[in-house]
């Protein structure tokens, strides 16, 4: 899965691909928003085994989507 995560004050955004579920990385963004998680952060692995760690008073939003199919050839002209 391709996660997007907005950042408040950041130009840019997040992207990391997850192997986990659409549901797991819901589950996991809601409860480290709605408090249960007592550090306050948002913490998630991607592919690679790389942690990304977000303050969760700075996530403007998170996108939960298929990764985008890289298409490659060429589109005949009329």
């Amino acid at each position: 899965m391709e996660v997007k995560i907005g950042v408040q004050h950041s130009p840019r955004e997040l992207i990391i691909e997850s192997p986990k579920t659409p549901d797991e990385i819901e589950a996991e963004v809601s409860a480290a928003m709605s408090g249960s998680s007592k550090t306050g952060l948002l913490t998630l692995v991607d592919d690679r085994g790389r942690r990304v760690v977000v303050p969760v008073d700075r996530i403007a939003y998170v996108e939960i989507a298929q990764p985008d199919q890289r298409r490659v050839g060429f589109i005949a002209g009329a």
